[in-house]
């Protein structure tokens, strides 16, 4: 190559600096500017010798030469080399300042930004509408919103608040960012210009703090009234759907999906990605697949909302299939997707396949932090494998909250009640914070043992820890006094504490299992008072306190309630009622509520039957036993009790014996209450033999009541010698039971034979045996 070829090609830098040589400085100065004005060098080696030349020649004192060095430092990433730039002129404008703030805030030096604006204020230059929005935004990402505010009341000192609408916007987002959506809503409303800047900054804030309804209904507010200005951008789309997928409002999101195609927004892969999560949030498994067809590069998070969502209804051979689909694709999961994964088998039962999962992420040697190992606790947990959970809590997390909750947890829900309280209290030994969950648990174990003491510095706990005021938490300790005889606690904290429908229902059930119906009933009636809806749990509940009351006028008021309200009987509520009828001596009402439900359970004929025995209707009562064997509902061992107990009353020995045979046709093994009746059946209708046989024959030992009845029906027929046998049978079963030595002593005196009942005394004292003492009701 020629020497003058050669020249041709050298770097522009040496050009210019054999031109400055022989060149006045004002020319120097707009060659400089022309060269200035060109794009950035290619990389940083061309910046630092160029910076270098602009030193050699002495200009580096230049603000606006300075200014451009600093712009370039900024795209590479280079605030410091920026800032000493900076920091090497000696007059400083204000456009200076704004590019060496830009630099630091581009980079992500919130702080370093931040300060060089204070240093700017020191120095007595005023901020321009570039300056406010980038220090503004650099405090939102700070949460200083102290500093925000101090920036916002110089805007306004400044005038600078109303020169464009970047000012605003800036504001909004920081004390959206600053959890002050007050103040947002306030500045946007102070707004005279808006764009979709602001618009957006005001839509995704109400999303982020959780307030998704009234982000809708912003974004619905933009796109109606907005100008060309105010047009929605995939940003806020975005926010849209997002506080569509928070709030679960499917058709919703289904109308911004169809904006989206109209717009032709759809092609965003953030758009695509919001589209996916929200039909994921709101759990169409169907829709949530055509979106994720919809997506064009599927990241981790796209498989993971799809994964997610498929888990969530129980469909483990979908999740697994778009596993391993995901894997062909070069994606390997991450610790949220084999997290979901994990859940999936955990709340659907699937043991083997949960275990086989278990395998297989070990034999990949994929992710197995914290987040998967107190997954797979809490799997174990939930298929009650608790040898398997025990064994990754002991090995993995001994110090880690979530597993500890976990465990806890665990032992609660397979009865391992004292387990449970005794891992809570080694949680408290290594000063580890239980969460809402653990501490349920640990109230319901000492509900379930009694602990009241323990019990009580739990509620202390919960009251120190701001953790009392969750109605979940308030409905357990009042089911936990109310159930260990501290009634009128259980009171206070009721109506002392915010109450939502399962905490009046708690309280009702209590009334009932503390005898006081009365008060159940009342307490009904000051809830219709406050305007609360009862629930099918409720109406149960009020339903059950009229029938152990026997009172047929509240359980009209109840029903009639029911149907002024238009509440839907449900089969438990029918059948509360219908218990309700038959107890208050109604069984026509009973019939005609029993004859309009379509679809009864077993319960409901258990209780129509039981209604017919109780009032000695044993006709009508095994008329509804065939019509229930005729409907396929399988009867229980409830079922045949007030049948044989109708039978008795009444002395239909052949229909007791044969209903007592069925049960053996139905697998119903039966218990000493179905010996008992079947005893006073044969006892009553004279037939001791068979009955003594029966008792005899029995798989279980008598009890008390067998035992007692049969004795019974040897007195009323007068069958001395068979009473004599069963009486002393009875005392060898049983010889702590006075009752025995009195009724064969009566039964020896009844014949006369004085002796022989003096000796059943004798033999009574002899053994320590005392007579109860009798009392009377007057």
């Amino acid at each position: 190559m020629s020497q003058s070829m050669r020249s041709s090609v050298r770097p522009a830098h040496y050009i210019f600096k054999r031109f400055c040589s022989h060149s006045p400085s004002n020319y120097l100065n707009c060659q400089f500017t022309s060269l200035l004005s060109n794009p950035a060098p290619s990389n940083l080696q061309a910046l630092l010798q160029f910076h270098a030349l602009i030193i050699t020649t002495g200009n580096s004192s230049n603000p606006f030469i300075a200014s451009k060095l600093i712009s370039f430092y900024t795209l590479f990433k280079r605030p410091n080399s920026s800032s000493r730039v900076f920091d090497s002129v000696s007059c400083k404008d204000a456009f200076l300042w704004n590019s060496v703030i830009q630099s630091h805030f581009s980079n992500g030096n919130y702080e370093q930004a931040f300060d060089f604006f204070e240093r700017m204020r020191l120095c007595d230059t005023l901020p321009s509408d570039f300056t406010i929005p980038m220090v503004v935004s650099a405090c939102a990402e700070l949460m200083s919103l102290g500093c925000g505010r101090y920036i916002h009341g110089l805007a306004l000192k400044c005038g600078l608040f109303y020169v464009n609408s970047a000012l605003g916007s800036s504001f909004v987002y920081m004390y959206s960012k600053c959890e002050r959506m007050g103040d947002a809503s306030h500045v946007f409303g102070e707004m005279t210009v808006r764009d979709v800047v602001a618009w957006t900054a005001l839509v995704i804030g109400y999303v982020q703090n959780g307030e998704s309804e009234k982000g809708f209904n912003c974004f619905c507010e933009m796109h109606r009234i907005g100008g060309d200005d105010e047009r929605p951008n995939f940003r806020t789309i975005e926010g849209g759907i997002q506080s569509c997928g928070n709030m679960g409002a499917l058709i919703e999101g289904m109308c911004l999906h169809g904006l989206v195609v109209k717009t032709g927004l759809g092609c965003s892969e953030v758009v695509q990605s919001s589209l996916l999560t929200m039909y994921s949030k709101c759990g169409e498994c169907n829709d949530t697949h055509l979106a994720f067809c919809e997506v064009i590069d599927k990241d981790i998070l796209s498989w993971t909302s799809i994964i997610s969502v498929y888990a969530r209804f129980g469909l483990m051979d979908d999740c697994i299939s778009f596993f391993w689909e995901m894997q062909i694709d070069g994606i390997l999961p991450d610790e949220i997707m084999i997290s979901c994964m994990l859940a999936g088998f955990g709340n659907f039962m699937g043991v083997s396949e949960g275990k086989a999962f278990h395998g297989l992420i070990v034999r990949r040697n994929y992710v197995l932090d914290q987040k998967v190992c107190n997954a797979l606790i809490s799997m174990y947990c939930k298929f009650e494998c608790l040898a398997l959970a025990e064994k990754l809590f002991d090995r993995e997390h001994k110090c880690n909250n979530e597993s500890w909750n976990t465990m806890i947890f665990g032992y609660c829900k397979v009865g391992a009640k004292s387990k449970c309280i005794e891992l809570f209290r080694d949680m408290q030994n290594l000063g580890l914070k239980p969460d809402l969950n653990c501490m349920i648990s640990v109230i319901t174990s000492c509900s379930h043992l009694g602990l009241i003491q323990l019990g009580r510095l739990l509620h202390c706990y919960l009251v120190k820890n701001s953790m009392d005021d969750d109605v979940s938490i308030t409905s357990l300790l009042i089911d936990m006094y109310g159930r260990n005889d501290y009634l009128a606690v259980a009171r206070s904290i009721f109506f002392r504490k915010q109450r939502d429908i399962v905490t009046w229902n708690t309280m009702l059930s209590l009334y009932i299992h503390n005898g006081c119906p009365i008060k159940a009933v009342a307490l009904f009636d000051e809830m219709i008072l406050e305007n609360l809806k009862p629930n099918s749990a409720t109406l149960v509940t009020v339903v059950s306190a009229c029938s152990h009351l026997a009172s047929l006028d509240k359980g009209e008021r109840v029903h009639n309630y029911i149907k002024e309200e238009g509440i839907e009987l449900n089969k438990s509520v029918a059948t509360a009622l219908i218990d309700m009828y038959a107890k208050c001596g109604k069984l026509e009402n009973s019939r005609e509520l029993f004859n309009s439900i379509k679809e009864r359970d077993v319960i409901t004929w258990n209780v129509m039957i039981s209604g017919y025995g109780m009032h000695g209707d044993a006709k009508s009562a095994i008329e509804i036993f065939e019509e229930m064997e005729r409907s396929k509902v399988k009867p229980n061992n409830l079922t045949f009790l007030p049948l044989l107990s109708a039978c008795a009353h009444v002395g239909l020995v052949e229909e007791g014996k044969y209903l007592f045979d069925r049960m053996l046709h139905y697998s119903v093994t039966p218990n000493l209450k179905h010996y008992a009746c079947m005893v006073d059946l044969l006892g009553r209708s004279g037939n001791l033999q068979e009955a003594e046989e029966m008792v005899l024959s029995m798989p279980v030992s008598p009890d008390g009541g067998v035992w007692g009845t049969l004795l019974s029906a040897c007195k009323t027929h007068n069958d001395i010698e068979t009473g004599v046998r069963i009486a002393k049978r009875a005392i060898e079963s049983d010889p702590e039971n006075d009752g025995y030595y009195v009724m064969l002593a009566n039964m020896y005196n009844s014949s006369g034979r004085w002796e022989e009942a003096e000796m059943a005394r004798d033999m009574m004292k002899e053994r320590g045996v005392g007579k109860t003492a009798g009392w009377s009701a007057v």
